[in-house]
This record gives structure tokens, C-alpha cells and sequence, in this order.
């Protein structure tokens, strides 16, 4: 893995042969998009694929699936079978109590909510998560689309978010990340992860291998700056 102090997460992914590579390189988790509206939807066929590749190549992985208020006829068919996720992202309106009922009904996946930061009562909405997923991710707010846009927090959301999460809930920040903002970035807030997309890509879904590697090395400096 990339450090232990700082996971990396690489979202967006759709082609098996590409996933298996940045896995190799040693991140942490490797995301899969199921929204169809969005720009990186991967359909379930080829989903099954990448994540049944990763859990064969690379099973310390977390395989992230990344949905939005999908319904439970569709959950249930997506959580059985070859090529499941062991991690799914709910990226949609879903409640406290919703992420509560779907961490119970199927405990041997991970939930992660993703909250979208765009004025004051969205970091109240934390709270409310706290004990109804198994982590968080933060993304910075846009109106065109539910992430992976490459939009950042300003330093004054940063600050916030450090005051005000508790550090026994995992965190993962989004939006923007990559290789040149990690310097700056850890020095103003300690995420458990990184979940990096849209600004390591050539295009929609396919990532430039060199931008990974940079910001894996990034990752890694900081890392040893700690250790």
C-alpha cells in the first residue's frame, strides 16, 4: 500500500487491464462508477470484470463500487455473484437511517457516505453519519455532477473540517487531489485517504499512468516527512 498513514484511492476506473495496473503500483482502493448519467459509468458486465480481476490479482484491495440511490432490487442483484465490491459508495440523498438499514442487511460490505461541502449545514450533516457508515468521503459541491469534477475546497473548508470531524470516523477527502496540491494539503488537514479522479485523467475514465505515479510519490514524500 502507498503509506500507512495515508491511504490512496483512485476513482473513476473502466477498463480492467488499467485498474489491475495503478493497483499495481500500490494504492489502496481502486473506485468503479454506477451512476449512469455520470461520464465514467461502467456497466455491470464490465464492473463484474474489474472487480472480479482485482479481488483475484490484488484481494487486499478495496474494491469501491460508487452509486447513487439505487434501489434494493438493483443492490441485491449487484452485491451477489463473481465481481462484487467489497466497499459501495453512496453518492445520492440517502439518509442516516438508510446507510444504517443497508450496513446491517449486508455486513460484509463496506459503506461509505459521500457528502458534498457547500455551505455551513452540510458539515452539520456529519454527525448525523457518524454512526450509520463505516467512513466518509468529502467532496467539494457542483452543480453539474455528483463528483468527479476536479473542483477543490478552499483552504477555509480544510481548516473547518479538521476542527470539526472526529477522529474516531475515517474520512476521505476528494476533489481536485492531486500530485502538486499534496504539499499544501497536508499541512492543512489529516484525512484518513485521498480519492483522486478527474485530474489524473487523459479522459472520462482513462487515467495517465504518469500523473498516478506522481501523485503516488507525492503520497509517499509526505510519508517519509512524517516518519
Amino acid at each position: 500500500m502507498v503509506d500507512q498513514g495515508l491511504s490512496l484511492k483512485i476513482c473513476g476506473l473502466t477498463d480492467s487491464d488499467q485498474a489491475c495496473e495503478i493497483a499495481a503500483m500500490g494504492v489502496d482502493a481502486i473506485g468503479v462508477i454506477g451512476v449512469p448519467s455520470t461520464p465514467r459509468f461502467v456497466e455491470p458486465t464490465r464492473r463484474r470484470e474489474i472487480f472480479a480481476r482485482l479481488a483475484q490479482e490484488h484481494p487486499q484491495l478495496r474494491r469501491v463500487w460508487v452509486i447513487a440511490d439505487l434501489s434494493d432490487k438493483d443492490l441485491a442483484s449487484a452485491l451477489t455473484g463473481e465481481g462484487q465490491p467489497s466497499v459501495v459508495q453512496l453518492h445520492g440523498e440517502e439518509s442516516a437511517e438508510r446507510c444504517a438499514d443497508l450496513r446491517q442487511l449486508y455486513p460484509s460490505i463496506r459503506w461509505w457516505k459521500a457528502l458534498r461541502l457547500r455551505e455551513q449545514a452540510d458539515l452539520e450533516r456529519i454527525d448525523a453519519y457518524a454512526t450509520s457508515v463505516d467512513a466518509l468521503l468529502l467532496d467539494a459541491w457542483s452543480p453539474e455532477q455528483l463528483g468527479g469534477t476536479g473542483h477543490r475546497l478552499d483552504l477555509s473548508w480544510l481548516e473547518r473540517l479538521q476542527e470539526r470531524i472526529s477522529s474516531d470516523l475515517p474520512w476521505w477527502l476528494a476533489g481536485g487531489i492531486s500530485a502538486e496540491w499534496v504539499p499544501a494539503l497536508v499541512n492543512q488537514v489529516s484525512p484518513f485517504g485521498l480519492d483522486a479522479s478527474s485530474r489524473l485523467e487523459h479522459s472520462p475514465g482513462v487515467k495517465d499512468l504518469h500523473r498516478v505515479e506522481a501523485l503516488i510519490k507525492a503520497v509517499r514524500i509526505h510519508a517519509a516527512d512524517q516518519g
